[in-house]
């Protein structure tokens, strides 16, 4: 009687293990289903700028190398802040506007600080020019920061505004009384004028020549060289001249 011959093995033997990671293909009720090719395990898209880096709180690009900072004043001591990207444009803007919103308020305590802080504001304008020339974000592991309200509409914003705002306010009030009030009435020779005041602080009122208020009359302006009054005439103060060095010749009417 024949022996029959031995069942054939592989070439690792009865006992070699089976790979693990080889790809398996779907069996159905008559054998194995075929599913076309398969995508290596774990494969992601290229980076759109390859050898740049994305931005630092979110992973978007494009993203754009910038220092953002800040200022406190504390009285005696002080601290300074700073934030390094790259950052995309939102989570850059974000920053920007957080960290100058709270410089804005903690800033100014401090003698030196009082310096340092807008010297410090400035600084950050480059950083936020770079951040507004950036396009949208795209391709981070996680939302950007939302940039909130700009900087100007915030809180601190409006504290440090609302002094400046006034002192505007007060100048345009000033020169506004200025171009109001009218200064000294010049004289000319033939009015007549009323002295409310004393000599030496005159307040000259100019009235009419037929007026029982009219106490002198202008008979002459000292402005040539030689000229001279009257001996018994008054002399009016300069600032009612036409160029407020010229004085008048003041002839009593009584």
């Amino acid at each position: 009687m024949a022996t029959p011959p031995p069942p054939q093995q592989g070439a690792g033997g009865p006992y070699s293990p089976a790979n693990p990671y080889a790809p398996q293909q779907p069996t159905g009720a008559g054998g194995p289903v075929f599913t076309g090719p398969q995508q290596p395990y774990g494969a992601y898209a290229a980076h759109p700028q390859p050898g740049r880096y994305g931005c630092t709180l979110c992973g978007a690009w494009p993203a754009a190398p910038a220092t953002v900072r800040g200022h406190q004043g504390l009285i005696v001591l002080m601290r300074f802040l700073s934030l390094r990207g790259p950052f995309c444009r939102d989570c850059g803007l974000a920053t920007y506007r957080r960290m100058s919103s709270d410089t804005l308020w903690q800033g100014w305590w401090g003698p030196l600080s009082f310096f340092i802080t807008p010297v410090t504001l400035l600084t950050n304008l480059g950083p936020r020019a770079a951040f507004r020339r950036l396009g949208p974000p795209a391709g981070g592991f996680r939302p950007p920061l939302d940039p909130g309200r700009p900087l100007w509409r915030r809180p601190p914003a409006l504290l440090l505004l609302a002094p400046v705002l006034l002192v505007f306010l007060a100048v345009q009030a000033l020169l506004v009384l200025g171009l109001v009030v009218d200064g000294p009435e010049q004289l000319s020779v033939g009015q007549c004028v009323r002295n409310e005041g004393s000599w030496t602080d005159q307040d000259l009122e100019v009235v009419s020549c037929g007026s029982s208020r009219a106490q002198y009359k202008v008979t002459a302006l000292l402005d040539t060289p030689g000229a001279h009054c009257a001996p018994l005439d008054y002399l009016a103060d300069p600032k009612y001249g036409p160029d407020d060095f010229t004085s008048a010749c003041l002839t009593s009417l009584r």
